[in-house]
């Protein structure tokens, strides 16, 4: 009850501002319309698949998932700059409480987020002549769900050791990064080389390619991809949440 207590408080801090709203929800829409629009101004002699919408939808939905870590991040060291943090030390909720109160919203957050993001997208596939299979769909979001975690980690650690006025700054790197070498605005498989073999390395490609998966005739490497993204993912949460529970001891003392 603790958890959810104070979960509810997080979710209306978020909810207050009006850039959640403009990131979260309204920017992943105009991407979306954006990028139907050139991908139906491209040649079909240029063989360019990576904005068709079955790959776009799916691609748009993980990339939506970097503002999730962004307002993490801003949350946690909003509440830690303030003492509010501090003040809540002396109730009676234990570090289990407090980690939940900023998981559970961010998470319900993510999935009204990537819901939206796939009705448009099924939406958008009726124009276009694609159709959208929910089981599909839903495949996909299970799919995008450890990256939710690991988003979530991400801005829960940069929130844990730094202030709300760096946090942004550190949130968007990785935003660019995985805008990078993600494979939602490039083909990455086709360019190969040196940016291959970076974004082999990060979990953000192996991730966008899970949640794309169910929408292709095939899933190989699928067991590859679920490893990686389940795996950094988890490294990364457990090591926000030591961090976090870290900080909050020295806070204390």
């Amino acid at each position: 009850m603790k958890s959810l207590v104070f979960a509810k408080r997080t979710i209306k801090e978020i909810m207050r501002d009006p850039l959640s709203y403009i990131f979260c929800l309204g920017f992943p829409m105009v991407m979306l319309v954006i990028m139907s629009i050139v991908d139906q101004s491209i040649p079909t002699q240029a063989n360019m698949t990576v904005f068709h919408i079955e790959n776009l939808g799916p691609g748009i939905a993980y990339f939506g998932l970097t503002f999730i870590m962004l307002f993490t991040g801003i949350q946690v060291s909003k509440d830690r700059s303030t003492a509010l943090l501090l003040r809540l030390y002396a109730s009676p909720m234990k570090p289990t409480d407090y980690i939940l109160g900023y998981t559970l919203p961010v998470t319900l957050l993510a999935i009204v987020q990537m819901a939206i993001c796939f009705v448009a997208s099924f939406i958008i596939g009726i124009f276009t002549g694609y159709t959208f299979g929910i089981d599909a769909i839903l495949l996909s979001m299970i799919a995008l769900l450890p990256s939710v975690f690991l988003f979530a980690g991400i801005g829960f650690l940069f929130g844990s050791i730094v202030n709300e006025k760096a946090a942004p700054g550190l949130c968007s790197i990785i935003i660019t990064i995985t805008g990078m070498v993600g494979g939602i605005w490039m083909d990455i498989d086709g360019l190969g080389g040196v940016i291959k073999k970076v974004a082999d390395v990060l979990p953000f490609y192996h991730g966008v390619t899970l949640a794309k998966l169910p929408f292709r005739e095939s899933s190989d490497g699928v067991i590859e991809h679920l490893i990686w993204t389940v795996g950094c993912a988890l490294i990364v949460y457990v090591l926000s949440v030591v961090v976090f529970r870290s900080k909050m001891k020295k806070d204390v003392k």
